[in-house]
């Protein structure tokens, strides 16, 4: 799946906590964070903070890949 937003992080975290079978606040307390955290974390709250946010990632099991893009416009010479 694509992300392009906060949005779509806290799709995939509550999707993967819910396949988990786990409440918001199990979630919250397995993960180490706050029931508080974890609600605007998958409600795409913009101001969550990064290391957080992949505390819980990690802890869910989700995993992240980075994919570069290139700047050159298609057909430009290198």
């Amino acid at each position: 799946m694509k992300i392009a937003s906060a949005e779509d992080i806290g799709r995939i975290i509550k999707q993967k906590r819910k396949n988990d079978r786990l409440t918001l606040e199990e979630a919250a307390a397995v993960c180490g964070v706050s029931y508080a955290f974890m609600s605007a974390l998958e409600n795409g709250k913009e101001t969550v903070r990064l290391n957080k946010v992949l505390q819980v990632i990690k802890c869910l099991g989700i995993e992240l890949e980075a994919k570069p893009r290139t700047w050159a416009t298609p057909g430009a010479e290198s």
